[in-house]
């Protein structure tokens, strides 16, 4: 497994791959790698000849007050799972490698404005840059990101419609902790009492889930996941919505395609979890 940190040694490399006829997986992470991340790139192994990982932690995506200096960091603890779960590379740069003096970004209006957009409101621009830029870097025919971030998924695969980019975007289901706590970097900010609060986001994916089998009013679905939410004192809501998972618009109707999402405080913590609701039309 190799290790790069410069644009041009990765653009080689995935030129020359291309050139001997392999296909190549990409998996863009921030890094502090857990069972979620693996899971994605397991999937990129048995999917493609080639596997890159990026570790870069964006600063383009965090906006004022929000958490870029404290984002966790281990390297070679994720060098260490990257190679046991198969990656051929990583792409390690230096936030310079990847900006110097930009003036130039990748936005997308309407899908950003609700959801995270909305309290990060600069958040899913940096977002589409910084992935724009690695599908330029490493010309991946596939890409792997995880269904935790279902409005992050959403948009990725508008921008690259729209942009015509040509790779296929494969979106992975959640990794959950035994006891249902979805798999986060950001897990690691909370402490033990925190950590036991956390559970109120799957519980009320569980009890949101299991009442839209049965209900369609989606008011009715999402006032019940309040409520769970509301009942623990250390949480914090920032949001908790049911929209269409392709357009991230509210519905009123719960039905095929319905994506129920949240994103719940717990101390420091921005935690987020969601169900996609697949029955009948």
């Amino acid at each position: 497994m190799k290790v790069l940190k410069t644009v041009d040694e990765v653009k080689k490399l995935s030129n020359q791959w291309k050139k001997e006829g392999k296909t190549v997986g990409l998996v863009p992470t921030m890094g502090y790698l857990h069972e979620g991340h693996m899971s994605l790139i397991e999937r990129c192994r048995k999917e493609n000849d080639k596997v890159i990982v990026s570790i870069f932690v964006n600063p383009a995506q965090f906006g004022e007050n929000e958490d870029l200096d404290a984002y966790p960091k281990d390297f070679e603890k994720d060098k260490a799972l990257c190679e046991k779960a198969g990656a051929d590379l990583i792409f390690n740069p230096d936030t310079s490698e990847m900006y110097s003096n930009p003036r130039t970004y990748v936005n997308i209006d309407g899908l950003s404005d609700y959801l995270c957009g909305k309290s990060r409101p600069i958040h899913f621009r940096g977002v589409c840059t910084v992935v724009s830029k690695l599908f330029i870097i490493t010309k991946p025919d596939n890409a792997y990101f995880g269904q935790k971030d279902a409005q992050q998924l959403a948009i990725i695969k508008k921008m690259v419609k729209d942009l015509n980019f040509d790779v296929n975007i494969v979106g992975c289901p959640i990794v959950r902790e035994e006891d249902g706590l979805a798999k986060s970097s950001r897990n690691v900010y909370l402490n033990a009492k925190e950590r036991k609060a956390a559970l109120c986001l799957s519980k009320a994916i569980t009890a949101g889930k299991l009442l839209a089998n049965s209900e369609t009013d989606a008011d009715k679905v999402k006032n019940e996941m309040i409520k769970i939410i509301e009942a623990e004192p250390l949480a914090k809501i920032d949001y908790v919505e049911i929209v269409d998972n392709e357009t991230m618009q509210p519905v009123s109707e719960i039905k095929d395609n319905t994506l129920a999402a949240m994103a719940v405080y717990i101390g420091k913590a921005r935690l987020l979890d969601n169900f996609i609701k697949e029955g009948k039309n």
